[in-house]
Order: structure tokens, then C-alpha cells, then sequence
């Protein structure tokens, strides 16, 4: 390669795209929509990181607390009588299946509710940006009926 050659051709983007002329099209509102499409979509991601960090949370406190129970129950089992021994380990197993149900069920539920407001304020801009598109091309139909009268 020769040093200093350049093989692309220089020139202007914006004066490229002027020679297309798009009849009725209100540029700012455009450049608007994209804005609050964008601040949706930071919205609804902040939205899931809060409850991403929520849930990681939860999950920390829900092995904290087993590990906990868990110690807390061989504890108790050791020191039971041998006669009793089985009864004891039905019982914690009982226990820890029944709050491992109900853990998993408080989680799903807390992934359930992330979801939903975060998808919440990409539908709510989903539905905003179809309303923006109708008035603008409506608006574009028009000026361009008046034009060919």
C-alpha cells in the first residue's frame, strides 16, 4: 500500500442525503421520537438492573438463612435420641422442602414483576411511537393532498 493514498472517497454525507427530498417530513419530530425511545429504553433497563439486584439479594438472603437452618437442624438432630433421629430428619426435610417451595415461589414472582415494568415502559413507548407515526404520516397525506390540488 502506498503510504498517504486513500482509497475511499471523500465526501458529504449530509449533502448526499439532501438530494433525497422527503416531502412533509418534520425532521425535529422524528429526531424527538428517537429521543424518547431512547430514554425508554434506559428507563425499562434500569427498571431490570433494580430488580436483577433485587433478586440477587433475595437469593443471598435465602442461602444465608439455609445454611443457618441447615446447621441449626444437624445440630438438633445430633443431639436427639437415636430412637428419634428419623422423625427429626422427616420433619427438617419437610420444613426445608415447604420454604424451598415458597423461596422459589418469591423469586419467580420478583423475576415476574421486574419483567412486567420493564416491558411495561417499552409497550407504553411502543403504542406512543404508533401514535406519533400515525399523526405524522396523516399530516404528510394531507399537506401532500393539498399540494397536488
Amino acid at each position: 500500500m502506498v503510504k498517504g493514498m486513500n482509497y475511499l472517497p471523500e465526501w458529504d454525507v449530509t449533502k448526499a442525503f439532501a438530494a433525497f427530498k422527503m416531502p412533509n417530513v418534520d425532521v425535529d419530530a422524528l429526531i424527538a421520537a428517537q429521543k424518547r425511545n431512547f430514554e425508554a429504553m434506559t428507563e425499562a433497563s434500569k427498571l431490570a438492573v433494580a430488580g436483577a439486584q433485587k433478586v440477587a439479594s433475595l437469593q443471598a438472603e435465602i442461602l444465608r438463612e439455609s445454611i443457618e437452618e441447615g446447621a441449626e437442624a444437624a445440630r438438633e438432630v445430633a443431639a436427639a435420641k437415636l430412637e428419634d433421629k428419623a422423625a427429626a430428619q422427616a420433619s427438617y426435610a419437610k420444613e426445608a422442602f415447604e420454604k424451598g417451595l415458597a423461596n422459589v415461589r418469591s423469586l419467580n414472582e420478583l423475576w415476574a414483576k421486574t419483567s412486567y415494568d420493564a416491558f411495561g415502559v417499552i409497550a407504553k413507548r411502543i403504542s406512543e411511537s404508533i401514535d406519533e407515526f400515525t399523526s405524522l404520516t396523516n399530516g404528510a397525506d394531507a399537506a401532500t393532498k393539498a399540494a397536488k390540488k
